[in-house]
């Protein structure tokens, strides 16, 4: 599968890439050896980038994703994982679960926002140790949307520091939104930004300052959340779109998305992997899987080419804005291209 770089430190990631939320009991549990076999799935794809954090499921991702990893040579692949969340253990024995935070663990532990210096390095050395590695390529601040003085005047210098040091590759800043994103962009010297849902085929909202502003600065965007939580993977009245149950305007247009696509002899699913990578400025587009099912669908779909027709009725028909680049299909030889 075909790289891209993430800065200038030698970092590199594949086109499509591996979520590891779903490794932390996202929504349902799922087993040690279920979590295992995910991975391997993603390997055997050729998937070399994964992506983690403290918050999936209280430290037990990275977990997972560290015992998955550790008998893969370290210089073969790149991993990341987030800081602004510690996990602070609980004194009394847990009474419930963490699934109002969206994961179905025992609530052994509390989140604590810190985006202090000293909290971006505690927060990273309890990964590593939670990890099993001796360092990760490209750490994030991790939805500084409540916190942004504290993350810029303290948490992003930490981050340019750790990266100056070689203790990490590359930094950057990962959100479910566009203008602080931007505004990291535009006055700090992060490597990437992660943006998830905001780039899809139902939400081009990172079209209008934040795509282009990377583009000009020479960074690079990770696109996570391709099928908005649900929507784009199985569009159905009950879906979620954005972890919230989908309004029924948009259940409508992502049949409409499902039936087009039908109709020039492809899925939805490969359009919404598609879509976002045509970008110049897009560097990988991370997928969340929980099991090898998933993850093979999703690389299938990925390698498989999107007709043009569809690009181009999508357009007539004004789901997606002229100024978004799409996939150019590759020429067949001896076809007129015309």
């Amino acid at each position: 599968m075909a790289r891209r770089s993430v800065g200038s430190g030698g970092v590199e990631v594949t086109e499509l890439s591996f979520g590891a939320a779903g490794l932390g009991n996202l929504y349902t549990p799922m087993t040690d050896e279920d979590a295992v076999a995910a991975v391997d799935a993603a390997w055997d794809a050729g998937l070399r980038y994964f992506d983690t954090a403290p918050h999936y499921g209280i430290g037990l991702s990275e977990r997972r994703l560290g015992e998955a990893l550790r008998a893969r040579p370290r210089e073969t692949y790149a991993l990341s994982t987030k800081v602004g969340r510690l996990l602070e253990e609980v004194a009394e024995e847990p009474a419930g679960d963490d699934l109002d935070h969206g994961f179905a663990v025992p609530a052994t532990h509390r989140r604590v926002w810190d985006f202090s210096a000293d909290g971006i390095r505690r927060s990273l050395e309890a990964s590593l140790t939670r990890l099993g590695l001796d360092r990760v390529d490209i750490v994030y601040l991790h939805d500084p949307d409540d916190h942004a003085e504290q993350a810029f005047r303290e948490g992003y210098p930490a981050l340019e520091r750790l990266r100056s040091e070689g203790v990490v590759g590359a930094i950057g800043a990962g959100m479910n939104q566009t203008a602080m994103l931007t505004r990291f962009l535009r006055d700090t010297d992060v490597d990437a930004v992660l943006c998830a849902g905001r780039y899809t085929l139902l939400d081009q909202s990172a079209l209008a300052e934040l795509l282009p502003v990377a583009q000009e600065h020479g960074k690079a965007v990770v696109i996570g959340g391709v099928f908005n939580s649900g929507l784009l993977a199985d569009p159905r009245p009950g879906a979620t779109y954005d972890y919230t149950p989908a309004p029924a305007a948009l259940v409508d247009r992502a049949r409409h998305l499902k039936a087009m696509a039908e109709r020039h002899g492809t899925t939805l699913r490969a359009a919404a992997l598609a879509f976002p990578l045509a970008h110049p400025a897009v560097a990988t587009v991370l997928v969340g899987a929980r099991s090898p099912h998933e993850v093979r669908d999703a690389a299938v779909r990925f390698a498989s080419e999107v007709p043009g027709d569809f690009w181009k009725e999508a357009r007539a028909e004004g789901l997606l804005p002229t100024g978004a680049p799409v996939p150019v299909p590759v020429p067949v030889p001896g076809e007129d291209p015309a």
